[in-house]
């Protein structure tokens, strides 16, 4: 292998220590069908060295006997390894590939284009850190592009590239790529990219993968090696708050109690006050076990074993978590939801709601809407048919620890799981969780003196209703007339795509939060709870007036 250094023959150690150090990026390539995801691989595979000479036989006898390049080499088989992808010439199932350069080690997921298989898409995607969207030059953005920049988005991938393949076929027009830029950036702008690098590429002619090109002197920017290589995704977990999802308890003899997980989130060391989510109990850590020995200290990624200095009740499913920022315990989430399943979602249908290690039983109350993938508006619908996706509001049967997904993907996912055919048919992120109890409105009061028929006004400003989950303002106890002053700060937290949830004592009190909404361009939501009213308020579209305000029940 090329990038191999001379350690290997001098110094094992000292090389097997040098790629230990190395840091490991995870990333994913998707795209439409045939736009050369496997290719681009397996060319990857190829140029850095990382095939051995048994591979290199076999894959010379598989493209002369089932290859499509007429004899030469068919990069793609050494990603397409099932039968039926070799005789269709398409991906189905994602591949994960492992290898590394001087610099960096990477894992490697080819996900499948088609629509059918968007759920090995979503799969491979989940544990990325980077997106390589292919698009072929010849057809610019399809609908799967469209799609799986959207999907990548849901799952928090910041950084994508999007590698224009297929130059060669249009003779590296410099024109035709920037176009293509041009109209995905103006797609993608919606979608919270930190990061999007263009890229022209021969995936089959290895042009701008390994080294830059000759047939692009109008390109100056990095080969895709190097920016792989180079970019910056790091995330330092270990400094949020703590998040150990309770996979096992170990209880060996019965001078030993342990709970053992992976750490999600943050950083745990003996003595500190750890709470049991579900509970509220309280204890504090005596020791951090491992295979290994004892550690003084355990930060995220890494598996252990807890024992505490009280005996408190935990079991499979719990989750441990700091003290001082403990996650939202909730039975009824938001949620962005990606259905995966032949047959359609059903609302009120009970499901088996898996989230880090714990099952619970729920049901979807409500379709809030679907989104159109390929000009990103919300439509209101029933349900979600195969490959939809939307955002939906959960309820589950007992209250479950979430965080919003993007502060944390382990704690703040999930998938549905159909409880008769045991079949996985929906992937879930949290948006918001709405509270157990109504919490008393934290709304700033102007009253008044004057009379008790005069309205009684409050205050909405970013710190009466902001926190890491939906905001919420109870105007239960109030039985006079009311009206609002918008302060510029709480329009901002809904600019920011957050949610306030008020709950009305009546029908009554609906009026004004409408034409509070319809004076600040807001959309809001409301449906009937018992003989209560909720309305959700939010920024929405240019012109979200235009959508049916009655749309059923929160």
């Amino acid at each position: 292998m090329a990038h191999q250094s001379e350690l290997i023959e001098k110094d094992i150690l000292a090389y097997l220590k040098s790629q230990e150090e190395k840091s490991l990026l995870r990333f994913i390539t998707c795209g439409s069908v045939d736009d050369g995801k496997s290719t681009l691989i397996g060319r990857l595979l190829w140029d850095s060295k990382m095939i051995f000479e048994d591979q290199l036989a076999t894959l010379e006898a598989d493209s002369r006997k089932v290859g499509t390049q007429g004899g030469a080499i068919d990069y793609a088989l050494l990603l397409d390894g099932l039968q039926a992808e070799r005789e269709q010439g398409i991906t189905i199932d994602v591949a994960y590939r492992f290898f590394s350069t001087d610099r960096r080690k990477f894992i490697v997921a080819d996900t499948p284009g088609h629509e059918q298989y968007t759920r090995n898409m979503v799969t491979g995607a989940s544990t990325a850190q980077v997106a390589v969207i292919l698009v072929d030059a010849r057809k610019g953005l399809l609908t799967q592009t469209r799609r799986h920049s959207y999907l990548v988005s849901l799952v928090g991938i910041r950084h994508v590239v999007l590698a224009v393949n297929k130059m060669d076929l249009i003779d590296f027009d410099k024109g035709r790529f920037a176009s293509i830029v041009r109209d995905y950036e103006e797609f993608a702008a919606p979608l919270g990219f930190a990061s999007i690098t263009a890229i022209p590429i021969s995936a089959l002619n290895g042009d701008n993968i390994i080294e830059a090109s000759s047939s692009t002197p109008w390109y100056q920017g990095l080969t895709l090696m190097s920016y792989l290589e180079t970019v910056q995704v790091a995330e330092d977990r270990a400094t949020e708050p703590f998040r150990l999802p309770v996979q096992w308890v170990n209880r060996p003899h019965l001078d030993f109690r342990g709970f053992c997980g992976t750490i999600a989130a943050g950083t745990v060391r003996p003595g500190d006050e750890v709470r049991v989510a579900a509970s509220g109990r309280t204890s504090r850590v005596a020791r951090i076990v491992t295979m290994g020995g004892d550690l003084p200290e355990a930060v995220a990624d890494q598996a252990v074993t807890l024992t505490l200095t009280d005996e408190i009740d935990i079991s499979r499913g719990d989750m441990l978590t700091s003290t001082d920022a403990p996650p939202r315990l909730s039975r009824h989430p938001e949620t962005h939801l990606v259905w995966l399943h032949d047959t359609p979602l059903v609302p009120g249908q009970v499901y088996l709601v898996k989230t880090a290690t714990a099952v619970t039983p729920g049901r979807v109350t409500r379709v809030q809407y679907a989104v159109d993938v390929n000009t990103l508006e919300q439509r209101q619908v029933p349900t979600l048919e195969l490959n939809g996706i939307g955002v939906v509001r959960l309820e589950l049967d007992r209250a479950v620890a979430f965080d919003p997904y993007r502060q944390n993907r382990e704690t703040g996912s999930f998938i549905l799981i159909d409880r008769f055919s045991n079949a996985t048919v929906a992937a879930g992120m949290v948006i918001a969780a709405a509270p157990l109890e109504l919490p008393e409105a934290q709304l700033a009061e102007a009253g008044t003196d004057e009379g008790a028929f005069l309205p009684r006004r409050f205050i909405l400003s970013e710190g009466s209703v902001s926190g890491t989950d939906m905001g919420v303002a109870d105007l239960t106890r109030e039985w006079g007339p009311i009206e609002f002053e918008v302060s510029p700060s709480f329009l901002d937290h809904l600019g920011k795509g957050n949610r306030v949830l008020f709950r009305l004592r009546d029908v009554g009190q609906l009026a004004p939060v409408a034409q509070m909404a319809y004076k600040h361009n807001l959309v809001f939501e409301f449906g009937r709870d018992r003989d209560r009213v909720n309305v959700i308020l939010f920024k929405s579209g240019p012109e979200p007036h235009s959508q049916n305000f009655e749309q059923g029940g929160i």
